[in-house]
C-alpha cells in the first residue's frame, strides 16, 4: 500500500468510529525518531487486557472471576464504584476493534485470555462458547495481518478457585498448568507469542498486602508470600507447557520494573532504596533466572521458607524466550524503618516537581532506559519485549476530536529511550503501547483514560486520539 492509498484510507469513517487523519501543527515536527531506527524485525504493537474491556461478565457460559466478585461485592473498593461488567463491549465488538486496529496500521495486538471465560469452575468442563470466542478474535487478527500476542493470565483467577485459596493455596499450580495446556492445544497452531503471566508483582502486591484489588486482602502476609512463591511456580510450569505443546512458540512472561532512586545519598535511603528494588523489581525475576529470592538484600523474605519445598528451586527455573518489561515511571525512596517489609517509604511526586499524570506517577522517560538495561544486564535474559508503556492524562475532547498531546510526549519520550537501550546494545525488539483504548482500570474505575483510542462508555463510540493517529504515521514511516 502506497503513502497516499494509506492515507485515504484512513480518512474514512468506520462505524462508530471518528478517524480522520487530521493532526495539529506542533504534532508534525517529529523531530528525529523514525520506525526505521529500530530495526525491520521490531514488534510494534498495542495492549490490553480481558477483563478490562470484555464486558459480557456472565454471558455464554463464562464463570465468576475474582474481579466480577471484588467490584460486585466489595464496590467500595472501586473509587468510582463502577465494574467491568460491561467495560469497552469487546466480546461484541471485537470485528469493528481489529478492523481499527488494521486503519491504524497496528502489527501486533497484545490481549490476554479470560480463565472463567475458558474453564468456569477454573479446572474440569470446559466452555465452548469461551474458546470459540477467542477462536474467532484470533482468526480477525490474521486475517487483518495483525499478530497475536497472547497472554494467559492477566489477573482474572476463577472465583471458585479463590474459595479454594487461590494463589496461596499450592494446588493452583496445578490449576494453572491444566488452564494454560487448554489454551495451548486450543490456540497454539495459530498463535506463536505467548505470556504467561502478567505483572505477578502487582496482582500479588495490590491484592494481599494493600488490599486495593481483588482479592482485597489487607497486609496478609503469609497469604502474599504463599501467593509469591506459588505464582512464580506457576511461571515456569506455564513455561513448559507450552514449550511442550505449541510448535516453535515464543514464550515468555511479563514483570513490572519500577526505577528506583533513594532520595539522597545517605547510606540509610540507599539502602532503602536497595530493598525496595529487591521487593519491586527482582523477586518475580531472578528465582526464574536461577538466582533465587532476593534475601540477601530484603531479610523480611525469609518467611517464604516456610512455603519452598526441596526441589522448587530447580522447578522455578525456566528459559524464557523473551522477558516483557512493563514500565510507568520511577520511585524515589527514603528509609522508613516502621513501614512492614520495605522499612522504606516513597516521596511524593509531586514533592519531585515534574509532570504528573491521572494515576499520580511522575513523567520520567529516562525510568523505562534504566529497566530495559537492568534486564540486559543479566546473562540468561535473551531478549526483552516491552510489553506496556503508557500514560492516562485527562482528555477533553473539543468538537469530536482528542488532541492528547501530553500522552503522544509521552509515548514519544520513552520510545526515544527505548531506541536509546537499543543502540546501546541491548536486545530489546518490541513496544506494546498501553493501551489500545480506554478501559477500565481496575480499582480506578474508568477515569483514567491509557488509550490512544477514547471510548465513550455510554455510547461505546471509538474515537482516534490524537497520539492514535500520530502512532499510526509513524508505523507507515511518514516520520
Amino acid at each position: 500500500m502506497t503513502r497516499k492509498e494509506f492515507l485515504q484510507l484512513s480518512s474514512l469513517i468506520s462505524a462508530g468510529t471518528i478517524f480522520p487523519f487530521k493532526l495539529p501543527a506542533e504534532i508534525l515536527s517529529y523531530d528525529e525518531l523514525r520506525r526505521s531506527d529500530f530495526g525491520n524485525d521490531f514488534v510494534w504493537g498495542t495492549a490490553t487486557a480481558a477483563y478490562q474491556i470484555e464486558g459480557a461478565w456472565n454471558e455464554d457460559g463464562k464463570g465468576e472471576s475474582i474481579w466480577d466478585h471484588f467490584v460486585h461485592f466489595r464496590n467500595k473498593k472501586i473509587k468510582t464504584r463502577e465494574t467491568g461488567d460491561v467495560a469497552c463491549d469487546f466480546y461484541h465488538r471485537y470485528e469493528s476493534d481489529i478492523a481499527l486496529m488494521r486503519q491504524m496500521n497496528i502489527p501486533a495486538f497484545r490481549f490476554s485470555l479470560s480463565w472463567p471465560r475458558i474453564l468456569p469452575q477454573g479446572t474440569g468442563a470446559l466452555n465452548q462458547k469461551g474458546i470459540d470466542f477467542y477462536h474467532r478474535v484470533i482468526d480477525q487478527c490474521l486475517e487483518k495481518n495483525i499478530e497475536p500476542w497472547v497472554t494467559c493470565y492477566h489477573w482474572d483467577m476463577p472465583q471458585a478457585l479463590q474459595d479454594k485459596g487461590g494463589w496461596t493455596n499450592r494446588d493452583v499450580i496445578s490449576w494453572f498448568e491444566e488452564y494454560v495446556a487448554v489454551c495451548a492445544k486450543n490456540f497454539g497452531d495459530r498463535v506463536k507469542n505467548w505470556m504467561v503471566m502478567n505483572e505477578p508483582m502487582s496482582f500479588t502486591v495490590l491484592g494481599y498486602i494493600l488490599g486495593w484489588h481483588a482479592p482485597g486482602y489487607f497486609m496478609k502476609q503469609d497469604k502474599f508470600y504463599a501467593a509469591v512463591h506459588h505464582a512464580t511456580l506457576s511461571q515456569s510450569t506455564g513455561g513448559r507447557v507450552l514449550r511442550e505443546v505449541v510448535a516453535q512458540a515464543n514464550i515468555g512472561t511479563t514483570t513490572i520494573y519500577t526505577h528506583i532512586e533513594p532520595k539522597n545519598n545517605q547510606p540509610s535511603n540507599v539502602k532503602a532504596a536497595v530493598r525496595a528494588d529487591a521487593f519491586l523489581n527482582r523477586l518475580f525475576v531472578e528465582p526464574l533466572l536461577g538466582l533465587g529470592y532476593p534475601v540477601h538484600e530484603l531479610h523480611d523474605l525469609k518467611q517464604m521458607e516456610k512455603f519452598i519445598l526441596t526441589g522448587d528451586e530447580q522447578k522455578m527455573v525456566f528459559d524464557f524466550d523473551f522477558w516483557g518489561l512493563q514500565n510507568y515511571t520511577r520511585l524515589v525512596v527514603k528509609n522508613m524503618a516502621l513501614i512492614p517489609m520495605l522499612h522504606a517509604s516513597f516521596v511524593s511526586p509531586k514533592k519531585l516537581k515534574g509532570e504528573i499524570t491521572d494515576m499520580k506517577w511522575e513523567v520520567y522517560p529516562q525510568a523505562i532506559y534504566h529497566g530495559l538495561k537492568r534486564m540486559a544486564s543479566y546473562q540468561n535474559v535473551k531478549q526483552i519485549i516491552v510489553t506496556e508503556n503508557g500514560a492516562a492524562f485527562p482528555d477533553q475532547p473539543v468538537n469530536g476530536e482528542i488532541n492528547d498531546t501530553r500522552r503522544l510526549n509521552y509515548i514519544r519520550e520513552n520510545m526515544k529511550q527505548v531506541l536509546r537501550a537499543k543502540q546501546e546494545g541491548v536486545n530489546v525488539n518490541g513496544y506494546f503501547i498501553w493501551s489500545f483504548m480506554d478501559n477500565f482500570e481496575w480499582a480506578e474505575g474508568y477515569k483514567p483514560r491509557f488509550g490512544i483510542v477514547g471510548v465513550d462508555f455510554a455510547t461505546q463510540q471509538r474515537t482516534v486520539k490524537a497520539s492514535g493517529k500520530w502512532f499510526s504515521e509513524f508505523l507507515v514511516g511518514k516520520m
